[in-house]
């Protein structure tokens, strides 16, 4: 009798993983076959599957568990079935980090490296390389040369692969064999030869002659393997960017020369590397988009999705250099593979003229729906872009969005298209009534609180100078009853900037302040009560100072001045003058509400000088990770005023990083000091990042160096000592 299974059968799991109920400890027990003799090799291959399923699925396996079966499963070898052996193998690799004396399988993986069998051969030797330790290295280095230069193409490419793997842990004894590797490197396979050109790379990546002499030989010499061709390519436009080398280099001949090879793949990976060089001009880009709009017609979809991706980046940057490519990217419009038809339209928008836009958005129209959030986000910055260089098409745009918007679809969706209508706005006065339209309409079914939040933001910012203010009041009071509390304290402080700038709806922007303060959030209740007190006085000067411009310091410096406030008690209290103030412009509307003769309010600050140090100390590569300054100390003098190095210490303070500061002078007129730096010992919870020199330091000419250090992460408020040598700074040549 045959069973028939439906689509209920189906679901229920009739078809589902057989390992996803395995339990450790029903594995461990079953591992015991493997002490049976005879060895069943069928049964002790599922048993190893399981075990490599578990330890795949993320199970932790005990040390003492894992040392026990990593024991029993070295009787297999004693078996010649090659399924079972291979599986031995893939099961070392894998138990290796987790079991202790897995040395003991070493004379079983050499005999298999050395042995007749060339099946074994190059999975034990991965195998092998795997539990070897720097001690054990050298025992199988004549095995390991042998094996590099071995004629069996799997042997070879296993050798040079665990070569490679192991640069990191003996970099000393894998570089002596670079004789057998340069020989690999003319091997026939494409596969060896690729292998051996990636470990001759990393053996010599930090000597640049020693690159550019392998890069010379190989470019001279030529190669077999397309993925050697591609590594060159890559090699050779790393070192144009480091060596900022010219288009007149050989390097660059090289790559342009690789347009012209009979591979696909070396073709493309030459055109994306011309693509992607900094300064290239349109005249350069010529031949490698050349290149690119020939694959735009390749009967295979992936070299054609490669080629309109390439040409969408260049679009970007280089639009007129891709206008000859219009025609073919407008025959990927309909093309059946709708990733493919997505990068056309997107690029044709960045390149197409002013009259094709109406065209273009409707086929783009058609299928939208159909593809991924990822790609939608693709075709909604291209239309922002597109309303920056059209902004007449602002209408078309607004309502090709609006669509969108009702779509399903993620946050980064949504929140791109919702950056894009706030731009259009901001750019586009006329279409400010027509832009908010649409985003109330989106908030009344928004899921995404920021996204929510930011709209909010923008409608009490934006509506109340529109011509009807009062028909936002209905969106936004909506907020307050149905969403969460963070939507309802935004949707309080728009409903406050509505009162405050229209006094025909202050009446009743006060009504629903009053039933805002019965709201369930503190938060909620709290800002309803202040700006019904603020409104209430119906003042311009308050209204500008409480509802309009808000907190101009940095909010992060807030919290953790606060923070330090109350670490350290004291009756004295507290600064806000001492807060660094927020990257982000005053609003404009501080000085648009200012009474004349009440009183006025202070102009917008100058740069302070905790700004002009973060800004310093941003242009610096090595600070450019810290993240944002919080405190700037004064300067410390760390030497005598009549010393021969005059030197003082600035502290600059980030959230895990601490940047000392040495402003050094040279009172010594015969002298001219290079390199200077001055050299610090942390106690153990601290560690010294970088040192950054001061290059030159001349007679009477201050000059800076600085010390990177990190905080301890455990506790960046410890105590800690920074000492040093305070008598003179480090200078490490001196010239007379």
């Amino acid at each position: 009798m045959i069973k028939k299974f439906d689509k209920k059968d189906e679901e229920s799991g009739s078809g589902s993983n057989p390992f996803q109920h395995l339990e450790k400890s029903a594995v461990l027990q079953e591992a015991r076959i493997f002490n049976e003799t005879p060895i069943n090799p069928r049964r002790c291959l599922h048993i190893l599957t399981k075990i490599i399923y578990l330890l795949n699925q993320g199970e932790h396996f005990g040390t003492m568990e894992a040392t026990e079966a990593f024991f029993a499963m070295t009787r297999l070898f004693q078996s010649n079935d090659q399924t079972l052996r291979r599986m031995c193998y893939l099961t070392i690799k894998e138990m290796a980090n987790i079991s202790e004396d897995v040395i003991i399988v070493t004379s079983s993986l050499t005999k298999d490296m050395t042995g007749k069998e060339d099946v074994y051969r190059g999975p034990a030797i991965r195998a092998l390389c795997r539990i070897t330790d720097t001690t054990m290295l050298q025992a199988i280095e004549r095995y390991m040369k042998q094996a590099i230069v071995d004629k069996v193409p799997s042997v070879s490419s296993s050798a040079l692969v665990s070569s490679l793997h192991m640069v990191k842990m003996s970099y000393d004894v894998v570089k002596r064999w670079v004789n057998e590797a340069q020989e690999a490197a003319s091997s026939d396979n494409i596969m060896v030869q690729y292998h051996a050109l990636g470990l001759l790379y990393h053996l010599r990546k930090n000597d640049r002659l020693a690159v550019s002499k392998m890069l010379n030989k190989f470019t001279k010499s030529g190669l077999k393997s397309p993925f050697a061709y591609c590594m060159l390519i890559r090699i050779a436009s790393k070192l144009l960017e480091e060596t900022e080398a010219g288009h007149d280099s050989p390097l660059f001949d090289f790559i342009e020369s690789c347009l012209r090879n009979k591979h696909e793949m070396v073709v493309y990976e030459a055109a994306s590397a011309i693509v992607h060089m900094p300064n290239c001009t349109a005249r350069e880009l010529a031949p490698a988009v050349s290149v690119l709009q020939l694959f735009c017609s390749s009967p295979k979809a992936a070299l054609r999705y490669a080629a309109v991706r390439t040409l969408n980046k260049v679009a970007m940057k280089h639009p007129s250099a891709v206008t000859a490519c219009n025609l073919d990217l407008e025959n990927l419009i309909t093309d059946s593979n709708r990733s493919i038809a997505t990068l056309a339209i997107t690029t044709l928008l960045k390149t197409g003229s002013e009259s094709s836009v109406d065209r273009l958005m409707k086929q783009i129209s058609s299928f939208v729906s159909e593809i991924s959030d990822e790609f939608k986000v693709v075709v909604v910055q291209a239309i922002s872009a597109l309303c920056q260089k059209y902004p007449r098409k602002h209408s078309v745009m607004m309502n090709f969005l609006s669509n969108m918007l009702r779509d399903d679809g993620g946050f980064e969706y949504k929140r791109a298209i919702v950056d894009c209508i706030i731009s259009i706005i901001e750019e586009n006065p006329e279409s400010k009534e027509t832009g908010l339209a649409h985003l109330c309409e989106f908030i009344e079914d928004c899921e995404h609180t920021v996204l929510a939040t930011k709209i909010l933001h923008l409608l009490g910012k934006e509506g109340p100078r529109t011509p009807s203010p009062s028909k936002y009041i209905r969106f936004i009071f909506n907020r307050v009853v149905l969403e969460s509390e963070a939507v309802r304290a935004a949707a309080v402080s728009a409903l406050a900037k509505f009162g405050a700038q229209n006094d025909d709806l202050l009446p009743s922007v006060l009504v629903l302040m009053q039933r805002c303060m019965m709201d369930s959030d503190d938060e909620v209740r709290d800002r309803a009560t202040f700006y019904m007190n603020v409104l209430q006085q119906k003042q311009k000067a308050l209204n500008a100072a409480y509802i309009f411009n808000g907190l101009s310091v940095s909010v992060p410096g807030l919290e953790k001045s606060l923070h330090q406030y109350t670490l350290e008690p004291t009756e004295k209290p507290f600064d806000m003058k001492s807060v660094p103030l927020a990257n982000t412009p005053i609003t404009e509307q501080k000085t648009e509400f200012a009474p004349v003769a009440t009183s006025k309010l202070p102009e917008k600050p100058g740069p302070t000088r905790q700004d002009i140090y973060q800004e310093q100390l941003a242009a610096i590569p090595e600070f450019q990770g810290l993240g944002s300054l919080f405190k700037t100390s004064e300067a410390v003098q760390l030497t005598e005023a009549e010393t021969e190095y005059v030197v003082r210490c600035v502290k600059h303070t980030f959230a895990r990083h601490m940047v000392f500061q040495f402003d050094c002078t040279n009172t010594l007129n015969d002298q001219l000091l290079q390199k200077v730096m001055v050299q610090m010992e942390p106690s153990e919870a601290y560690e010294v990042l970088h040192y950054v020199p001061a290059a030159n330091l001349p007679y009477s000419q201050p000059g800076s160096c600085y010390s990177l250090v990190r905080l301890p992460e455990d506790d960046p408020t410890a105590a800690g000592r920074l000492g040093g040598d305070r008598s003179r700074p480090h200078p490490e040549g001196v010239e007379a």
